[in-house]
């Protein structure tokens, strides 16, 4: 058996040990979302610790756990406190949670992440709804043998994040007096933040924000069927746009900020699903 596969499949033993509960809606929650986890009607807690071969979460704040249960009537996973290539694990690792979320019964998967700005009609609290993705500068997680239980060999990505949601989406934001923005996403490898230079040649490319994560997961979760949907929070201007030093405490000021706005966003489009 393909070496990726056996500890996804051992990681789902691992967790239908604990719950039987089927997810409709899989949630990764990014920087300053993490007490959304907390607000809703929780039926399971299972610490990754709890999960045999899971990767650990290592980022600080992040408290590293699946909570199963519902938003409003909609049965829901949710990752609390997401794994980032740039702690040092291989990309397969980063993915394994969403291909497991998936395995647990998730068709929708949503995406959230804090940002950097890289359109200059951005400004720090602003939030942004995905409608395309940069993964070039990543290491692809579908290398290596096709796992065909899981996707084709070379699966379509003309529209990774689904236009329906993005309706639902936009829709959700104008009922809530929610200002939204749209826009392409960039993922770098981090940690470090990026120079002036790569945020210029982003931009060339057609980025409107840049972060740590979020794009491999969007590849490996329309590899296995999921419709996804896909918000950043705007958290800092990117590296040359604005002439302030970054530093991950305004990431998590400005996050903590507009945290009430994007958790009422978030909660309100998957009770909508």
């Amino acid at each position: 058996m393909n070496a990726v596969y056996e500890k996804l499949m051992s990681c789902y033993d691992s967790c239908r040990k604990q719950t039987d509960f089927r997810p409709r809606v899989a949630l990764i929650l990014g920087s300053g979302l993490g007490a959304l986890a907390d607000e809703i009607q929780v039926e399971k807690v299972i610490p990754y610790s709890d999960i045999e071969g899971f990767p650990q979460s290592t980022v600080a704040g992040h408290k590293g756990r699946l909570v199963f249960g519902y938003m409003g009537a909609v049965p829901v996973v949710i990752m609390q406190g997401r794994v980032h290539y740039y702690e040092g694990y291989s990309m397969p690792d980063v993915v394994l949670p969403v291909r497991l979320m998936r395995l647990l019964g998730a068709e929708v998967l949503v995406l959230t992440n804090a940002a950097g700005g890289i359109n200059p009609d951005f400004q720090p609290g602003t939030l942004m709804m995905l409608t395309d993705q940069i993964a070039s500068f990543v290491p692809s997680p579908l290398l290596g043998e096709n796992i065909e239980e899981l996707g084709v060999r070379f699966p379509d990505m003309s529209e990774i994040y689904r236009k329906e949601l993005q309706e639902l989406l936009e829709r959700t934001a104008k009922s809530l007096n929610i200002p939204l923005k749209k826009g392409v996403y960039i993922q770098f490898t981090g940690p470090a933040y990026e120079t002036p230079a790569e945020v210029r040649m982003a931009k060339l490319l057609g980025a409107d924000a840049c972060g740590m994560s979020t794009a491999c997961e969007a590849m490996v979760a329309n590899h296995m069927g999921m419709k996804i949907c896909g918000i950043s929070c705007i958290t800092n201007m990117a590296s040359g746009i604005s002439m302030t030093p970054l530093s991950h405490r305004e990431v998590q000021e400005t996050a903590d900020r507009v945290a009430g706005q994007f958790k009422t966003l978030v909660r309100t489009v998957i009770e909508s699903m």
